[in-house]
């Protein structure tokens, strides 16, 4: 009798187990790792017109009309991610001809306004590549651009210091010579391959 019962209960184990494999989801997700979930599914970018201020004045995407222009999002205390980004497209940059390089702009978006001062933002743009522009705004105006470009960005307290952190996505957008975002260019994507982005839009 008993072992006529056996493969009933082994059934009934393995019924258990596959109920629990497809309804189990882990809860220990930590609250940073949650945040950083959210900056990656952004909402999908729109692109669109914006004036923000750098050293030598306001830049108005308008102005800009003729030019490929490649937006990133970061502060200038960031530790790894933000040079690493501004590194690639340095690169891409530096292999473009001198006729070519005329008709692109980088634009190095601070949304740390509080810590980047204007002049801290024109050495720092500067440091990666000439063409590479350090630009800020008001946390209203910037908020207001992140939204449209579908960018995500937040303060976080550091608990180890008196000072904070801020999580931001750190995709490359290009905007194509009409002022339309053309290309959403992930991080981490190597120079050539935004060299290759940069071309297109170009010529």
């Amino acid at each position: 009798m008993k072992k006529a019962l056996l493969p009933g209960l082994i059934a009934l184990v393995l019924l258990v187990l596959i109920g629990l494999l497809f309804t189990w989801q882990p809860t220990n997700q930590t609250p940073k790792t949650e945040a950083l979930s959210r900056l990656a599914i952004a909402e999908a970018p729109k692109g669109g017109d914006f004036i923000l201020n750098a050293y030598q004045g306001a830049v108005d995407m308008k102005s800009l009309r003729g030019q490929v222009v490649v937006i990133y999002f970061g502060y200038t205390w960031c530790p790894d991610i933000c040079p690493t980004s501004l590194g690639f497209l340095s690169a891409a940059m530096d292999e473009l001809t001198e006729d070519e390089l005329q008709k692109v702009q980088g634009l190095f978006i601070s949304v740390d306004p509080d810590r980047d001062s204007l002049e801290h933002l024109k050495s720092y743009g500067a440091y990666f590549h000439a063409k590479i522009l350090g630009v800020t705004g008001t946390h209203e105006q910037l908020r207001q651009v992140a939204d449209q470009y579908g960018a995500a960005y937040r303060l976080v307290k550091d608990e180890a210091a008196t000072d904070y952190v801020v999580d931001h996505s750190a995709d490359l957008y290009v905007v194509d010579k009409q002022g339309k975002l053309s290309r959403v260019v992930r991080h981490g994507t190597q120079p050539d391959q935004i060299l290759a982005v940069l071309r297109q839009l170009i010529n």
